[in-house]
């Protein structure tokens, strides 16, 4: 009598918990444009956080972007202007995803909250005690300089002062290892490159070709110890192969990932290549924005 008791409990578990995980299709992410939601016989305009349910309809418009994520995990963006129906969309993912990225699309939400913005413009408007820098380079401090990737994006803001910038990078006695110039406010370093392939930690300094009394303060970039490379490699595993295309939204959820297990020079790198996806959708803009803020990157 205990066990079909036991087996009822289990059973009536297993479809509750069905019910709730379908209880919506997608979540909405990211939007842009004047787009808007079809639920039922109405129309009206989609804000960021909604809830898809499989019986809805989006329309795009002009020069639209949202990206979504659905109740598997899967990411999913729509950039060409019409109407889509959800249903639709859930069967083109449908089997794929996975469940660990829902703990990032809840953080990626969260971080985008009223809440969260207020608390930005707080930090924004402190008082900054640190080390004041004509150009402040957007590293994190020497305890979390390491990374777990061998390509990473180097960047810096400049605030008033323009290019183009000489970026030095030396070994850990102060022997230059390269010397690169650019106009861009970032710079892509390839930590494989022979020049580098034989250090296991670099330093890293910013300053304006115009006048190098004007430059930055000196940063670590440290990679990995094996041992430690190959923890995140399988927590990495787990949601890799459903953010491997390459798209704005998937390295949203990338960053979020090295975020989450203190890799801040990898989530960088992760929010750059967000950017340079999809230029003109502020809010991956917005979110590199809070990420260096919340992490003490950015006064």
């Amino acid at each position: 009598m205990k066990t079909k008791i036991l087996t009822l409990l289990s059973i009536t578990f297993f479809y509750a918990a069905s019910a709730v995980a379908q209880d919506y299709a997608f979540k909405v992410l990211v939007n842009k444009g004047s787009n808007e939601l079809k639920n039922g016989d109405v129309w009206q305009p989609i804000k960021t956080g909604a809830s898809l349910k499989s019986g809805d309809e989006l329309k795009l418009s002009d020069n639209a972007y949202i990206g979504l994520v659905h109740a598997n995990g899967k990411p999913i963006e729509l950039k060409q202007a019409g109407n889509y129906k959800v249903a639709d969309l859930a069967a083109k993912v449908s089997g794929s995803g996975s469940s660990v990225l829902n703990k990032y699309t809840d953080f990626i939400l969260s971080s985008n909250s009223a809440e969260a913005k207020k608390n930005r413009l707080s930090a924004t408007g402190a008082v900054h005690r640190g080390e004041a820098t004509a150009i402040q380079i957007l590293l994190p401090e020497n305890q979390h300089a390491d990374v777990y990737n061998s390509s990473v994006v180097i960047a810096w803001d400049a605030n008033k002062i323009e290019g183009p910038y000489i970026v030095v990078i030396n070994n850990m006695f102060g022997d230059e290892l390269a010397k690169i110039e650019t106009p861009e406010s970032s710079l892509r370093v390839d930590l494989s490159d022979a020049k580098f392939a034989s250090e296991n930690a670099v330093l890293v300094q910013v300053s304006a070709k115009a006048d190098p009394n004007k430059k930055s303060a000196e940063k670590l970039v440290k990679k990995m110890a094996p041992a430690q490379k190959d923890k995140i490699k399988v927590s990495l595993g787990e949601i890799q192969s459903n953010v491997a295309e390459q798209t704005a939204l998937n390295k949203l959820f990338l960053a979020s990932f090295y975020e989450e297990n203190r890799l801040y020079i990898d989530a960088v790198t992760a929010y750059e290549e967000a950017i340079r996806l999809a230029p003109d959708v502020a809010y991956y803009k917005e979110s590199y924005e809070d990420f260096l803020i919340r992490n003490g990157m950015k006064r």
